[in-house]
């Protein structure tokens, strides 16, 4: 089911003009009646290196191919970079060539943050995608609700257990945003004295360091109820590593971010997937979009008053049987 930018903004504007907010997630789609003039827009995202970098990718190349159908006059440049040092280069590159916006997701925060403020200083309009910098300079920040998956993830996985069992737990990579998942999960289980975390190891968004990891987990405990391990693409070696150990125990595997494999699992009724929570890599073709509406100056069906919100934080929604269908874009690659 697609949902229009517009949602997304009158969502915010009808909240107030200034902070944060927390709104559904959009899956956007521009609107055509827009000014004209040439522009050019930047975008650097890391190299698709799993499945949400991936599906990063994917949403941007479907936003520019949706903005070109409707805006002859954007240009845009397109760069995924393996690595910060590569990145900072294609950042200068895209200044070189005189570009009006940037987008841009951080491969770090700290290396990027000297290049996006020198482009800010410059007179580029800047929104940046999921990790923030070091400094508050961007015209956007656009993001998942972090601590909000955790809690999300948590308070779901409690009540499907009946408020007891045992659960091993795993992060991603050791960092702010993962810092905050991993807390705000810990916090709601600490509220149910009968549901006990034997282990909470760092799996690095990865899925063979998910499958490692629970091959571990299931050598070390003869009994476990629920596995949590924030992120879809590590469920899927987590699974592999429960399926091969022939055991039977475990009700519940939940990952994170919302992938069309793990959807998929869910709307078919599988037996350990069947919840995730969004994080979705979607918030890129909406910061495309964001950059559009911001350089174009707009005034967007009486909402868009010449400036968008500063920091845009997508509720962490849960997904279920009952409204997966929504989530599911067959034709993405995440």
């Amino acid at each position: 089911m697609k949902k229009l930018l517009l949602t997304l903004l009158l969502a915010v504007f009808s909240i107030s003009m200034a902070g944060a907010f927390e709104v559904p997630n959009p899956t956007p789609t521009p609107e055509s009646h827009v000014r004209k003039g040439k522009i050019k827009i930047g975008i650097s995202v890391p190299t698709a290196d799993h499945g949400w970098t991936g599906g990063i990718v994917w949403w941007v190349k479907k936003a520019i191919d949706e903005w070109k159908a409707v805006d002859k006059d954007i240009e845009f440049y397109l760069t995924t970079s393996a690595d910060p040092a590569s990145q900072v280069s294609t950042v200068e590159d895209m200044m070189v060539k005189e570009i009006d916006g940037l987008v841009i997701l951080p491969h770090d925060s700290a290396p990027l943050t000297p290049v996006v403020e020198e482009a800010k200083k410059a007179g580029i309009y800047t929104v940046v995608i999921d990790r923030a910098l070091t400094k508050d300079i961007s015209d956007v920040y656009i993001a998942g609700n972090n601590p909000g998956l955790g809690k999300v993830s948590a308070e779901w996985m409690a009540k499907a257990l009946g408020g007891k069992g045992n659960i091993v737990a795993m992060g991603g990579i050791p960092c702010v945003i993962d810092k905050e998942r991993n807390d705000a999960f810990k916090d709601v289980m600490a509220k149910y004295p009968d549901i006990k975390i034997l282990d909470f190891q760092p799996a690095y968004w990865s899925t063979q360091k998910g499958l490692e990891l629970m091959e571990n987990y299931l050598q070390k405990y003869d009994n476990i109820d629920a596995v949590f391990c924030q992120d879809d693409d590590v469920l899927v070696g987590v699974l592999q590593a429960y399926e091969e150990s022939g055991r039977d125990d475990i009700k519940i595997i939940m990952g994170g971010a919302g992938s069309k494999l793990v959807i998929k699992k869910i709307m078919d009724n599988d037996k350990l997937v069947k919840a995730t929570v969004t994080y979705p890599p979607s918030m890129a073709a909406t910061a495309v979009s964001l950059c559009v509406y911001g350089l174009r100056n707009e005034r967007l069906n009486g909402f868009y008053q010449n400036k968008i919100p500063s920091k845009v934080i997508l509720a962490a929604e849960l997904i279920t049987k009952d409204n997966a269908s929504d989530y599911y874009f067959e034709e993405s690659i995440y």
